[in-house]
């Protein structure tokens, strides 16, 4: 996982964390994220704990590591007053993979990854 931090004017302070190359549909990826995006730390990491999609714990995972980078790089940062300011998810590489067909043919499908990246800010 990759972390950044910003501190902007006084008080004001951001980080991010990212977790690339995870072998998930974007697609499916962003069913999740969408869920905890501009909610408070908390609240969302109750919500990703009651989500029944396979990809939940490794969102609750890159949302951990934000706010732990908050914690790491400010030692004033009210970690209750954290909320998840953006959070989305990007297109990664895509595997191509062979599927026998029928008379000795192949049909191609792409095997998709996404890269998740929270920031979370005290604001």
């Amino acid at each position: 996982m990759r972390r950044d931090a910003e501190t902007r004017g006084h008080g004001d302070m951001e980080t991010r964390a990212a977790m690339n190359f995870v072998r998930v549909s974007p697609q499916k990826a962003r069913l999740v994220v969408d869920l905890i995006r501009g909610r408070q730390c908390g609240d969302a990491i109750h919500i990703l704990r009651a989500t029944n999609k396979g990809i939940a714990p490794q969102v609750e995972k890159v949302l951990r590591s934000a706010i732990s980078n908050a914690e790491n790089t400010s030692s004033d940062v009210d970690v209750d007053k954290l909320y998840v300011k953006r959070a989305y998810v990007n297109d990664g590489p895509r595997l191509k993979r062979l599927r026998p067909a029928p008379m000795g043919r192949a049909y191609r499908y792409q095997r998709r990854m996404a890269h998740i990246v929270v920031e979370v800010s005290d604001e």
